[in-house]
């Protein structure tokens, strides 16, 4: 795959590869004061939601044709190249009959390959710069599907979008970064420009920041960052959503710690393993909620609240995997011994 840079280093400036724009353009006043914000703060990709595909109906999805009038403005008065999400095969003429720069395939389309090529068969002969967000489900092959079914339709100007992928457990992100996932898409397609999306990743203004950090050591290309003028007003995804001026402040720290000599490397390895506790501290937090609800069916059906043979069961199981595994047998019975003593000892509360 004969991949081409999605925008030219001229454009860019010595910038960081930087989208910004908000969640959904609203009104037009409330689209170009953010936009001339942004511009003022050396932003020059733009970005903003013009159909908006939303879980429910009855929530605003979109300003629809007319915002696209807006983003022409946004172009005109700034010199900022400006985009888009595309859905449907609709959606694609009218973004290039209005002279959007690039677009973007949502988490929800890429997860329908049958969406994707509607969209590849409307673009081809175009030459657009097209990004891909992941799909919604973990699942590498529905993103490189999309991508090569793009780049089949004559789209070579490709790159890729991390949001985070839909978990059904609680996390700490709305969506949960499941890092190793875009670095597998990377060495599978090296050429690709890889962008996160904290915005959606985080779900709330106050992860974006240490988001970002976290994909630029990760060697990310870039960042796609919903901003508001007024994001406390904003008509959708107001939580996730930062001022031009908070944009700045991170872009600027962000410039200043790659500026310092770091062990990128080293920061990749120290991000999984941060991934990993999170996911570990979520999981406990589940197995103690299920040890309260055994001590409560326990409580009520008058039973015991240690259950030996259940405890050496499982502790025969768990040394077992360990083995499969190489892990230090020790090691893991020190662990499931420190979470059996507190399971029982929230089930002695219950009695």
């Amino acid at each position: 795959m004969e991949l081409q840079p999605i925008f030219n280093k001229d454009i860019l400036g010595n910038q960081p590869f930087i989208i910004a724009g908000p969640c959904s353009a609203e009104t037009e006043r409330q689209t170009l004061d953010t936009a001339c914000r942004l511009a003022e703060n050396g932003i020059r990709l733009f970005r903003a939601g013009i159909w908006k595909p939303r879980t429910k109906p009855g929530c605003f999805e979109g300003i629809g044709t007319e915002g696209l009038k807006w983003l022409q403005k946004v172009k005109q008065q700034t010199g900022m190249l400006v985009s888009t999400e595309v859905a449907t095969p609709q959606h694609v003429r009218q973004a290039l009959d209005y002279g959007l720069d690039f677009i973007w395939i949502g988490a929800r389309t890429t997860s329908n390959p049958f969406a994707v090529q509607e969209i590849a068969d409307s673009l081809a002969g175009h030459d657009i710069p097209v990004l891909v967000k992941n799909p919604i489900s973990p699942d590498i092959a529905l993103w490189t599907g999309a991508i090569e079914r793009l780049y089949n339709a004559g789209i070579k100007r490709l790159g890729a979008i991390h949001r985070g992928f839909t978990s059904y457990n609680r996390h700490l992100y709305r969506n949960t970064p499941y890092w190793e996932i875009p670095i597998e898409l990377k060495m599978q397609m090296p050429q690709l420009t890889m962008i996160c999306d904290p915005s959606h990743i985080g779900g709330k203004r106050e992860l974006v920041a240490d988001l970002c950090i976290q994909a630029m050591e990760l060697r990310f290309n870039g960042l796609i960052i919903e901003s508001h003028i007024n994001p406390d007003e904003a008509w959708s995804d107001a939580g996730q959503q930062i001022t031009p001026d908070e944009l700045k402040y991170i872009i600027s720290h962000i410039t200043e710690k790659n500026s310092k000599t770091v062990d990128k490397d080293i920061n990749s390895l120290r991000t999984q393993i941060d991934e990993c506790d999170e996911a570990l501290v979520e999981l406990l937090a589940k197995r103690m909620q299920l040890a309260k609800e055994i001590g409560a069916f326990k409580k009520h059906n008058n039973m015991s609240v240690l259950q030996q043979d259940r405890y050496n069961e499982i502790l025969k199981k768990r040394m077992a995997q360990a083995e499969n595994l190489s892990l230090d047998k020790d090691f893991i019975k020190k662990i499931f011994q420190t979470i059996h003593t507190a399971s029982v000892n929230e089930q002695i509360k219950l009695k």
